[in-house]
């Protein structure tokens, strides 16, 4: 690869929206990355195909994408319950004991939904509200974190 190849590939990086670009050639290999923190928007995703152009496409407001951790539910009789704090889930109160709810149990306001152990402190979790368990959202002994989904519950049944 020549010099003048390579600035080209320099200058064609800079005017793009790519911040990586690897190239291996008759046994040189370069890499280029440009800074990300300067990139124009960091809501700009750029496809790049086989023989085709490069095209931007930027999110438009319509379009909301879950974050890590979270469930969409359009359901309105939904209620998600949420770890309160980071540790582990466990569903019973102690190994091989009966799990304080199954999917299809009934549950009221105040009953026990499993147990969250923080620092060896072990941390109740309650049903705010009353409804029947229609997922369960972890296996037992699963690290939860803080805000993550934990049950589903229907409000209607």
């Amino acid at each position: 690869m020549d010099y003048k190849a390579i600035q080209e590939l320099i200058k064609t990086l800079s005017q793009s929206n790519v911040t990586t670009l690897e190239i291996e050639s008759d046994g040189v290999r370069i890499k280029m990355c440009k800074d990300e923190n300067k990139r124009k928007s960091n809501n700009e995703v750029e496809f790049i195909k086989q023989d085709e152009k490069i095209e931007n496409v930027s999110d438009d407001a319509s379009t909301s994408i879950p974050k890590e951790n979270e469930i969409v539910v359009d359901d309105k009789n939904i209620e998600i319950v949420k770890s309160p704090i980071v540790g582990t889930f466990y569903e019973s109160s102690a190994p091989g004991k009966e799990p304080f709810v199954k999917v299809g149990s009934k549950v009221n306001v105040g009953d026990t939904l499993c147990i969250i152990e923080a620092m060896k402190l072990m941390n109740e979790i309650t049903s705010e509200v009353n409804g029947e368990i229609v997922e369960i959202l972890v296996e037992n002994e699963d690290m939860v974190e803080y805000g993550q989904p934990i049950f589903k519950i229907n409000t209607k049944s």
